[in-house]
């Protein structure tokens, strides 16, 4: 892989690099699989001037639990974004024998660094060696879901973390979440406002109150705090942007298909392309200021996130016309 493109290798969202490398323009960004619609925060009082109050992190938790379809409330815990959760969560387990699903998000191997690759697909069985297992559902590039009557039956004998960030357009196992049961939830991908990093933990009465004293008194802002609580209340807005997602998911499949570009992996919010070399592609939209995700290694796939709107849709099937001519 040339040095052009492992700077996009690590993770999506990198348009000023784009922007250095392949030149200034209108560039969509396919990279990173948020979606491209963001709720809108309009004139929402921010609370800039102050620490948020326990009793308004308090009732975040509260609608985001009810948006997850959990019982009982203090079994979430807000975070500034899972990323930094899961770098948490490590130290608290304290894992002699961790493990992670591959290919997966590379922030679990960044949290814990010394556990060992699994290739997936998983299979739920007795004596597993592992004291704690490491997985994405849906998974990140491919969109793999795990059945979750086997994660819930494998959590019997092994702690597991399941990373549900791509969860919020499908069901998931958030109502599950128990001291063996661990689940991350993320605010920004459905809601498109990743720069509000929130994010949270689902778990029991073991680990909540040690993750929570590890957070500390204001583990988000008030802005976060703010957005969060009345997104998670919009009921309305959620039915619609998941109408928005499905109907763009089949847009954007009919525009590949008729690429003659094969779909290996799909989740909501993305779609995972097989093309040999996939770096041939991203160059090719890149130069059409289209970013994309490639894989450093997995150098014939390519993940593309939903464009927004026609105009978007559009730009992207003449480019890759124009690459299979």
């Amino acid at each position: 892989m040339d040095d052009a493109l492992a700077i996009f290798s690590a993770h999506g969202g990198r348009l000023a690099a784009a922007r250095a490398v392949y030149g200034e323009g209108d560039w969509i960004d396919l990279s990173t699989g948020i979606a491209p619609w963001a709720w809108p925060v309009g004139d929402l009082p921010m609370g800039w001037d102050r620490l948020p109050e326990p009793g308004e992190i308090a009732a975040l938790e509260v609608a985001a639990a009810q948006a997850f379809g959990v019982a009982e409330a203090r079994h979430v815990v807000a975070v500034p974004g899972t990323d930094l959760a899961m770098r948490l969560l490590a130290p608290l387990l304290d894992a002699a024998r961790p493990a992670v699903i591959v290919p997966g998000y590379s922030g679990h191997r960044a949290a814990w660094p010394n556990a060992e690759p699994i290739f997936a697909p998983i299979a739920g069985r007795e004596g597993s060696p592992y004291d704690l297992l490491v997985l994405a559902s849906p998974a990140n590039p491919d969109g793999r879901v795990t059945d979750p009557a086997m994660l819930r039956g494998l959590s019997d004998q092994t702690t597991v973390i399941v990373d549900e960030a791509y969860a919020d357009p499908m069901p998931g196992l958030a109502p599950h979440g128990s001291d063996r049961l661990v689940i991350l939830r993320s605010f920004g991908k459905f809601y498109g406002l990743p720069g509000v990093r929130l994010g949270f933990v689902i778990a029991a009465d073991a680990l909540v109150p040690r993750l929570r004293a590890t957070l500390g008194d204001w583990p988000i802002s008030s802005a976060a705090v703010a957005i969060g609580s009345a997104a998670y209340r919009d009921a309305v807005w959620r039915r619609a942007q998941q109408a928005r997602i499905d109907e763009t998911g089949v847009l954007l499949d009919a525009v590949l298909a008729d690429a003659g570009l094969a779909v290996v992996g799909r989740a909501p919010l993305f779609r995972l392309i097989d093309c040999d070399p996939a770096s041939a592609l991203f160059a090719h939209l890149a130069h059409h200021a289209i970013l994309t995700r490639p894989f450093a290694d997995q150098p014939t796939r390519l993940r593309l996130g939903l464009p927004r709107g026609a105009g978007a849709l559009a730009r992207l099937a003449a480019a890759l016309e124009e690459f299979v001519r």
